[in-house]
């Protein structure tokens, strides 16, 4: 993922210390139901779309943003899924970031899924019964977008 200009310039007088960010990630549901998925380029690993706001960014227009430039489609948010703190994550570059979830339900409304910016390596719809191998954390999301009913969130050991 890309590092945004703000943060290289906190980076710049912080250096590798941790840094508290927040972090918004979409759940993203087509007509069919099938969820929208990335392959992750940093770490092949397959995910909801996610991003990190610009400053003064909200969370929904975020959301928005990241699922077009990182797939191609075009989403309308629907409602919060959850919002969850992190584990603290180390980069290969030594920088140590902990992030505070945002996670929205979206609905696809235009757009056609393909990698649409080098933080992918794939894009693509998956029926919710057939995903490829995704982390606790990854499942969890998509069950609470799935779930009209509110849930007190467990804590999850792997992100």
């Amino acid at each position: 993922m890309p590092t945004p200009d703000f943060i290289r310039t906190i980076r710049a007088s912080a250096g590798n210390q941790l840094l508290w960010l927040p972090g918004v990630s979409a759940v993203v549901f087509d007509d069919e139901g099938r969820v929208l998925l990335g392959q992750r380029a940093d770490n092949q690993k397959w995910a909801v779309i996610s991003g990190i706001p610009d400053p003064g960014e909200q969370p929904a227009e975020c959301a928005v943003r990241e699922v077009y430039e990182e797939t191609g489609v075009h989403c309308v948010p629907e409602r919060i899924v959850l919002v969850k703190s992190g584990r603290e994550v180390t980069f290969d570059n030594g920088d140590i970031c902990q992030f505070m979830d945002v996670c929205l339900r979206c609905r696809a409304v235009g757009g056609e899924a393909r990698v649409n910016d080098d933080e992918s390596i794939a894009v693509g719809w998956f029926e919710v019964d057939a995903l490829p191998p995704l982390s606790e954390y990854q499942l969890f999301r998509i069950k609470q977008a799935l779930s009209d009913e509110p849930t007190w969130f467990q804590p999850m050991t792997s992100d």
